[in-house]
């Protein structure tokens, strides 16, 4: 579809100022979208990943606008959807951390799993002919039997959070069937980028180095570095999410890029990028990854081990690729670099604040 067949289309996107929210944000004002974005009253100044698109908020007649809302208030949903009357409505917010969410369940339950309850309630009480993506997660299949999981996969959560995933693509898919809603869900497996949050392990692991590398840090400290994901580029899962929603069709989709790595991999990788490659000595919560001058770059502590952890997983994403005609565009090599290369920008400024500041 060409940008002109998208003029006039609205859309909302709740977690805009988020990773994916951002990237999605940009295609969507790319294609011709009136963008409005929901955030919650006491993070709107947190605008970082959306800075750049600052002045479509500020012009005139702006095509983007950031509305307040919180997806366990009905009554700020239904406020929004009345107002905006939007053609498409893509659910990215959630509380998203694996670890927090063992800290905070409760939380994370009622954002991450309710919210998408009263966000299709709040469509289904307005009769709203808006088409609705939710963010579904790799996390929901925990404990794989399987060497890839697709659509079909039974879910096996193992977090919080995993088990808020699930309850809402249930949810999702419940309101398709019961009420003819075109709701889909975006199961998608770990996607990064450079807007990352740092507390995400693949972005924790590029800024550590980054930061190691410009003498700001000393040494970077992991969990379990044998769990294996399937990591992608962010940007490509927005596309993917976009397309689910051009369909003829709702349907459910695996968003993945077939192949699966472990922390490990992730760590080697970017310590070779930015020129200390590390070999590993000792075992379990001794072992760590020592530069070529023999520091410690990498250590094992068991506060970043989680209560149950999911060991690997890996998607098929078969049917998206044959129906939407998607298929991811950045490599796992290529997405590490793309970070480690924004994280040393990133440390280099820091260290030049610094030097400054100590004079």
């Amino acid at each position: 579809m060409d940008q002109s067949s998208h003029e006039g289309k609205r859309a909302l996107i709740t977690g805009i100022t988020g990773q994916d929210g951002s990237y999605l944000a940009e295609l969507l004002l790319d294609k011709g979208y009136s963008v409005w974005g929901m955030v919650r009253r006491h993070s709107s100044r947190a605008l970082t990943r959306i800075d750049h698109l600052v002045p479509s908020i500020m012009s005139e007649s702006p095509r983007l606008e950031l509305v307040h809302g919180d997806l366990r208030d009905s009554g700020s949903l239904l406020k929004i959807l009345r107002r905006v009357r939007p053609d498409e409505i893509y659910n990215l917010a959630a509380q998203s951390d694996v670890k927090v969410s063992f800290d905070l369940p409760e939380y994370t339950a009622d954002v991450t799993g309710l919210g998408p309850l009263r966000l299709l309630e709040a469509i289904r009480e307005l009769d709203l002919p808006a088409r609705f993506f939710q963010a579904s997660s790799s996390e929901m299949f925990g404990k794989v039997q399987d060497q890839l999981q697709n659509e079909l996969t039974r879910l096996h959560p193992r977090s919080p959070y995993g088990s808020a995933k699930a309850f809402a693509f249930h949810t999702t898919r419940n309101y398709r069937e019961a009420y003819g809603l075109f709701a889909v869900n975006g199961i998608m497996f770990n996607h990064e980028s450079p807007r990352r949050g740092e507390s995400f392990v693949t972005r924790k692991i590029s800024l550590a180095a980054a930061r190691i590398h410009h003498g700001l840090q000393e040494n970077l400290s992991l969990g379990n570095l044998e769990a294996q994901r399937d990591w992608g580029f962010a940007g490509d899962y927005m596309e993917g999410a976009w397309r689910m929603l051009q369909a003829d069709k709702p349907n459910d989709y695996v968003l993945a890029t077939g192949e699966s790595h472990s922390v490990r991999e992730v760590c080697e990788l970017v310590f070779q990028e930015i020129g200390q490659p590390i070999t590993w000595q000792g075992h379990g919560l001794d072992e760590v990854g020592v530069g070529p001058d023999g520091r410690k770059l990498v250590v094992v502590h068991p506060e970043f081990y989680r209560p149950s952890e999911v060991d690997t997983l890996r998607g098929d994403s078969t049917r998206a690729r044959s129906e939407l005609g998607w298929a991811p565009a950045v490599s796992f090599t290529e997405l590490v670099q793309m970070m480690v290369r924004s994280d040393l920008e990133q440390a280099e400024q820091e260290a030049n604040r610094a030097d400054i500041a100590s004079r």
